[in-house]
């Protein structure tokens, strides 16, 4: 047999993805409530809706059912669409490139190319902030480029801590590095940095000559009494030479609620980087076209339409994060578990409650592998059990200290109400029945 790279050797599942795919060993019939990974399940914007049902409408490019590649800047009707998006949450789009893109996740590897050192070495490496989304970190390693990161802490209170802007200095003058990248409204902390938070950030990629990289697939998804916050509202005004180095990344995943058409887009003031980003994802030949044309109907939606569906969307969520996250505090006493601020996700950390060592791989692999509960869902009883996603992955390493991850585990919010009311209970009791085995 031939070997496999050292890259492939050591490659292993994504720690969202590493419980749904043992799980999928079992054959026990345990059914699985799956919280590990973001994939909503609202219904998509009626006029998407109606696109993906008419492809061979009159006005569709599929009428015969010819399905051609794209011109290489992709659809501009769903490149408006994403400019009409950022527009309807209050933001000048005038000078603003847009680039289609495989879903969110390939605009990470765009950026990490166009903004880290040559690869295999130390230089430029990414920025991250502690806990990060960990595809951003398995990107850079997929493209041979380093990253490093300064850490946020999970207080007791369920709130993070903002990094010391000390520390974050001290860091970028150590080794200086490519990009900063900043999740507002968090994964997967669902932690909400407030405009003044973002303005201190640009101020320090403006310093030290570094790009602002600003995942906002969550963006109008908040629950705090707090204005919308993007990198769109930074501008030369509040940080001067700031919009040259802008750069978002798109989704139509989250909060457009269509994860399965894997469009995003990439998004910045600075031609330079609009064009050779182009170049450079010309190798893929073009993105998905028909989840372009079915995003593409929101190129003419208005403001206020926008405006109605994420209010509508932010009550939905909200009541089931605060209903939760109050139920793991009064069913599991000691637990810890974030405010849910921001995004779809909250951390649960069970440092002050489980026995030493514990182990949140292994907890998750126990859960997906062995564990369930019978509980009643849908009026009638059911052998269930849950599945989480870990945390250690979603710190990097720092010498000489221990990774929090360790007792950490990450839920979505993305089931529905009746539902998501299953997880605390389910959670304390594997965890009960985990503890006890070890």
């Amino acid at each position: 047999m031939p070997k496999l790279s050292s890259h492939f050797q050591n490659r292993k599942p994504s720690s969202i993805r590493m419980a749904q795919i043992e799980f999928l060993k079992r054959t026990d019939n345990v059914q699985a409530i799956n919280v590990s990974i973001g994939d909503v399940s609202l219904p998509m914007h009626p006029k998407m809706q109606e696109r993906m049902f008419h492809l061979q409408n009159e006005e569709s490019p599929f009428k015969k059912w010819i399905v051609p590649y794209s011109l290489s800047k992709w659809y501009e009707e769903t490149n408006n669409a994403f400019i009409n998006i950022i527009a309807a949450s209050g933001y000048d789009t005038t000078w603003l490139y847009s680039q289609i893109t495989d879903g969110g996740s390939l605009g990470m590897e765009l950026i990490i190319v166009w903004c880290c050192g040559p690869a295999g070495s130390k230089e430029q490496p990414l920025l991250l902030i502690d806990a990060a989304y960990t595809n951003y970190m398995t990107m850079a390693n997929r493209v041979w480029r380093s990253t490093i990161s300064v850490r946020r802490n999970l207080q007791k209170d369920g709130k993070f801590t903002l990094p010391d802007i000390t520390e974050l200095e001290k860091t970028i003058k150590e080794n200086r590095p490519g990009a900063l990248v900043v999740i507002p409204y968090d994964n997967p902390t669902g932690h909400f940095y407030d405009q003044e938070s973002m303005i201190t950030l640009a101020q320090l990629c403006v310093k030290y000559d570094l790009w602002m990289i600003s995942d906002e697939a969550y963006r109008e998804l908040f629950y705090v009494n707090k204005p919308a916050t993007s990198i769109r509202g930074i501008t030369n005004k509040d940080v001067p030479w700031i919009e040259w180095r802008r750069i978002s990344i798109e989704t139509a995943s989250k909060v457009r609620n269509a994860c399965w058409l894997r469009v995003g887009a990439l998004v910045t003031d600075n031609k330079e980087f609009h064009e050779k980003s182009i170049a450079e994802y010309t190798a893929n030949l073009c993105t998905n076209v028909i989840g372009q044309y079915i995003f593409g109907a929101l190129a003419n939606e208005s403001k206020e339409d926008l405006q109605l569906r994420y209010k509508k969307q932010r009550e939905y969520y909200k009541e089931m994060l605060e209903t939760t996250t109050n139920m793991f505090k009064e069913s599991i006493p000691g637990i810890i578990i974030s405010s849910p601020e921001a995004s779809l996700y909250s951390v649960i950390d069970v440092r002050d409650i489980a026995k030493q060592d514990f182990d949140a791989n292994e907890f998750v692999f126990y859960c997906a592998s062995k564990g369930q509960v019978q509980q009643k869902r849908n009026g009638k009883m059911e052998n269930l059990t849950l599945l989480v996603a870990p945390m250690t992955w979603f710190y990097s390493s720092h010498e000489g200290e221990k990774n929090p991850g360790k007792t950490q585990m990450r839920i979505a919010y993305i089931l529905s109400p009746e539902e998501m009311k299953l997880v605390p209970t389910l959670f304390k009791e594997l965890f009960e029945q985990f503890e006890k085995n070890r």
